[in-house]
């Protein structure tokens, strides 16, 4: 099959990447950029089936389930449309024209955006995309309604005139497709890890609600966007091998570009150790001078040992922590320290020396 991309090719990896790690993504783009036919024809490249609903002509019953009284009482009977991608367990419901639906049926998307229900059936292991046009071109469209566009990855879909032109003339080609390896959610404690420690060094960007409709109905900050969001998608996108320009977009498109860039900058400027060399080697753990950055590698190395837990990574971790202390860094290691002990179990020794720093934030754990 030939994979269609007219728009820029860092928007059609994120959107890979999106699609593959089943986080929500919204494209925005003029009518005509081929923002349907790049999602019917990268469901075909995955073998995928793809299920296209325009949101502007439904009603907020077809998304609820159209009510059907049995014997046992009513139920609420999903569309065709969905039980076919329940039966297939993998695919992608692309939703074109968002932004032209009226607020009663985005409330009803937002069930099946963020819940993955439609009626009473569970539509787990399917992607959602959709697509939105600018509210300039939007014939009778709405803002979308600040909770509906929190639960998305908002990306700009442009029409790039030299892939058009080329594809024209020589034909469409076929870009590779990143392809998320097995076991990449193995990775999103880390990127949780670190968000954290940017939102402890910025708490400000940590929840920044959009007081005019317009900015409301686009990317911004909450505690769901860096966390369901943003962390999964910089994993994945990290797990996929993309270049840091489609994880700017990912980021940003969670979070907005402000806070977004932030985040890249400050991660830019960390040059943080590899968790996995420290978890082998306790003794080469070095306190960073500045707080946010002892925090990361702090979290990171957690998060890795509570990934892969063992008795060795676990007294590793322990070791880790206790030096930390040791060199005055006691109150920036106490979550990391609470974490560590949350995850403890009967089969694990008990680290008593070095968790004598911690005894005041560790009781009740």
């Amino acid at each position: 099959m030939v994979l269609h991309i007219v728009g820029s090719t860092a928007s059609a990896d994120a959107v890979a990447v999106a699609v593959q790690s089943n986080t929500p993504v919204l494209l925005w783009g003029e009518p005509g950029t081929g923002k349907t036919a790049f999602v019917r024809s990268l469901a075909s490249g995955l073998g995928w089936p793809c299920e296209i609903i325009i949101a502007a002509i439904h009603e907020p019953a077809d998304f609820a389930g159209l009510p059907v009284v049995r014997e046992t009482g009513v139920e609420f009977v999903p569309p065709a449309w969905a039980v076919r991608l329940a039966r297939a367990g993998r695919g992608i419901l692309f939703c074109d024209e968002i932004s032209c639906a009226p607020p009663a049926v985005q409330a009803g998307l937002l069930r099946v955006i963020h819940e993955r229900v439609v009626g009473e059936l569970t539509l787990s292991g399917i992607s959602m995309v959709a697509a939105a046009n600018p509210p300039d071109q939007a014939a009778g469209g709405w803002d979308l309604a600040a909770p509906l566009a929190n639960r998305f990855c908002h990306l700009d879909w442009r029409l790039e005139p030299e892939a058009w032109v080329s594809g024209m003339l020589a034909g469409w080609p076929t870009p590779a497709i990143p392809r998320l390896p097995e076991g990449w959610e193995a990775g999103v404690p880390a990127a949780r890890a670190l968000m954290a420690a940017f939102i402890r060094a910025r708490p400000h960007l940590l929840l920044q609600v959009p007081k005019e409709e317009d900015r409301a109905g686009r990317a911004w900050p909450s505690g769901r966007a860096w966390d369901d969001m943003a962390a999964r998608l910089w994993a994945a996108g990290n797990a996929a091998g993309v270049g840091r320009d489609v994880l700017a977009l990912l980021v940003c498109g969670c979070v907005g570009d402000g806070p977004g860039l932030e985040f890249l900058s400050w991660q830019e400027k960390l040059d943080l150790p590899d968790p996995e060399e420290l978890l082998a080697n306790p003794a080469s753990f070095r306190l960073p001078d500045r707080g946010d950055k002892t925090f990361a590698v702090l979290s990171a190395v957690v998060a890795a040992a509570v990934g892969r837990l063992d008795g060795g990574r676990w007294m590793a971790a322990w070791e880790i922590l206790a030096k930390a202390a040791e060199e005055g860094a006691a109150d920036v290691a106490a979550a990391s320290a609470r974490a560590l002990a949350q995850a403890r179990r009967p089969d694990l020794p008990l680290p008593v020396e070095q968790v004598r720093a911690f005894l005041p934030v560790l009781r009740g754990v």
